[in-house]
């Protein structure tokens, strides 16, 4: 009775009460998401003049001639720029009258600025070299994107590499605030950094031999101009007199002081146990930098669980493939025969790379044609497979992929490590093609360049676990698509995911529980068909690069989730190309944000 009375007191308030105010309309939510639209463009722009290379990446030319500024002093300039940038658009912008993709943006920037400050926090923690490096990514970033199409990009080009010089110097001096800090790389980075800097300046013009790197594309980009009739000879000869000072006085110094200074400390270094557990505040550290790279809120343990279960559930899945082969012995016998089958690799020769890159294409162009299937929108810039570069180029590492510029003048690239064709199966091929290509990589970020339609800050900005969970994503998604028909080539595309559910186990096993190098590689070698060159190239990287190799597995669970959550809910009205469009269409973003993107536009379409 009581219950009731209350009820009728609700009711009766309920009746007697005004109306509800109405909310926004239409036209005051397309203007309110415009302004968004419109602050974020002219807050990106203020943020690309403090990083000339992104602007070069997007294929435009102001402050061509600069590189940017690398100390601690300018990442602390930039953090500030952001705190007042997120200022600014919540006193700008009312977010209660924003569109479903307004609140993305809106959602992504604040998001940046949240990840911005945990980066400045813990920024001496995250090793400048050991994988890759600004030792071998500046240098490369040159040679890629630095496009040369008047003499003014010349001129430009010999500032750049002039500026090379004092960037090593930052970067140097950065390492050693972080080992000040008690932070140093591990020994095997020390020697590997040690290596390929003296790869950068070994040859002409440094000294004898074949040219190095930069001063062979100098000359390459210096001949186009000379076959194009947009340079004379005496232009040349003054632009490699002028590359060859800066190249001497300027970059071959501070590499010199970079080596020297590498194999100084490289006694300290630590060897054997060198996971983050070893490093000052090292627990709290591998959990920020989990969070950082998944945008999840996922624990060491949860993580390394669901390793375990994953791999469990895929090795079941590879017996039915061992068994459809007829192969007599256990899985055990077949991740070794799979391994090591003199069938499943190239010869290491110039013929037997070529026949690699070859076969790539080949899997990517059959894949092009079932695309319109599954995508409404197709990537407009071109897609090349190529040899990594000789001198960033090591045994097993792993295959990736560069992004074109947003028209197109710079194709995608997924490159391969064929130094060792020991290291790269021809099983594993086809998946790795899907995932480096399309539907992968480059179909996610080419397309994410070429998007007008959204801030422009969204074209640009990347996300590990949405960029390589999609890459996952899209290899599954070619068995859907009718690939695989190689029972091999399925057995790699398992054996892939795998690889990516081992990642859980060993990243979080080498920096949350203790273990070693050598019982990674065990743990590894025991579960996975991958070649040993490759795992061993595989575990040093997990080493130099806490949390990344978790982002994959977590990002493919986290898109296929939430397909599985559409086509449940829209039945048969579910549209693969719809779904695949929105999610891509949108540009790389943290995974939460992607959550609600695709459960808003699950109900925009319930509606519909």
């Amino acid at each position: 009775m009581r219950l009731l009375f209350a009820a009728g007191l609700i009711a009766l308030a309920t009746a007697c009460s005004p109306a509800a105010p109405a909310g926004p309309s239409a036209d005051d939510i397309a203007a309110e998401s415009a302004k968004l639209t419109d602050y974020l463009n002219a807050e990106f722009e203020e943020e690309l003049v403090m990083n000339p290379m992104l602007l070069t990446q997007m294929g435009r030319k102001e402050l061509y001639d600069q590189l940017g500024d690398f100390s601690e002093a300018d990442a602390a300039k930039q953090l500030e720029w952001r705190r007042e940038s997120v200022a600014g658009m919540k006193a700008a912008v009312d977010p209660a009258k924003l569109n479903d993709d307004a609140k993305t943006s809106w959602a992504i920037w604040e998001s940046e600025l949240e990840r911005s400050e945990i980066r400045a926090a813990w920024q001496r923690h995250s090793y400048i070299f050991g994988f890759g490096g600004p030792h071998t990514d500046l240098p490369n970033f040159l040679i890629t994107y630095h496009k040369v199409d008047a003499p003014t990009d010349i001129d430009a080009y010999i500032s750049r590499i002039a500026l090379l010089g004092p960037a090593i110097d930052q970067f140097t001096d950065r390492a050693k605030l972080a080992v000040a800090d008690g932070i140093r790389t591990p020994k095997f980075g020390y020697e590997r950094t040690a290596s390929e800097a003296m790869n950068v300046i070994t040859g002409a013009p440094f000294g004898p031999g074949a040219s190095s790197p930069l001063w062979d594309d100098l000359n390459t980009k210096i001949g186009f101009l000379l076959a194009s009739d947009r340079a004379n000879d005496a232009q040349a000869a003054a632009w490699k007199t002028a590359a060859e000072a800066a190249l001497k006085d300027k970059v071959k110094p501070a590499y010199e002081r970079l080596i020297a200074w590498l194999n100084e400390d490289m006694a300290n270094a630590p060897s054997g146990k060198v996971g983050a557990l070893t490093l000052p505040k090292g627990p709290e550290w591998y959990n920020v930098s989990l969070e950082l790279q998944t945008t999840t809120k996922m624990t060491a343990d949860e993580i390394h669980e669901l390793g375990l279960s994953e791999v469990k559930r895929i090795h079941s899945e590879m017996d039915k493939i061992r068994a459809a082969t007829g192969f007599q012995g256990d899985q055990k016998a077949f991740f070794e025969f799979m391994r090591t089958d003199k069938q499943f690799y190239l010869p290491n020769t110039d013929e037997g790379r070529a026949k690699y890159l070859e076969t790539a294409q080949g899997y990517l162009d059959v894949m092009y044609k079932k695309l319109p299937e599954y995508f409404g929108r197709l990537p407009k810039a071109p897609l090349v497979v190529k040899r990594v570069e000789a001198f960033r180029e090591v045994p097993g590492g792993a295959a990736h992929y560069y992004g074109p510029t947003p028209d197109g003048s710079q194709p995608g690239i997924f490159y391969a490590h064929l130094i060792d064709m020991s290291a790269v199966s021809l099983w594993a091929l086809e998946s790795l093609a899907y995932h480096e290509g399309v539907p992968g990589h480059h179909m996610q970020i080419a397309i994410q360049n070429e998007l007008t339609d959204i801030p422009v800050f969204r074209t640009q900005y990347g996300y590990s676990a949405y960029a390589e969970g999609w890459g996952l994503y899209a290899e599954d998604l070619g068995k859907t698509m009718g690939m695989f028909t190689d029972p091999y080539n399925d057995f790699g595309r398992l054996n892939s995911e795998l690889w990516r559910a081992v990642r859980l186990v060993l990243d979080t096993g080498l920096h949350a529980k203790g273990w070693t190098e050598e019982e990674a590689v065990a743990w590894a070698m025991a579960n996975s068909a991958r070649p040993t060159s490759s795992i061993k190239s595989e575990v040093k990287r997990f080493l130099l690069w806490p949390g990344q190799a978790t982002t994959y597995k977590i990002g493919m669970i986290a898109i296929q989730k939430l397909r599985n959550e559409a086509q449940a809910a829209l039945g048969d009205k579910f549209d693969w190309k719809a779904f695949h469009d929105m999610v891509i269409g949108g540009g790389s973003m943290p995974l939460p944000v992607l959550e609600a993107r695709v459960r808003a536009w699950i109900a925009a379409q319930t509606k519909a």
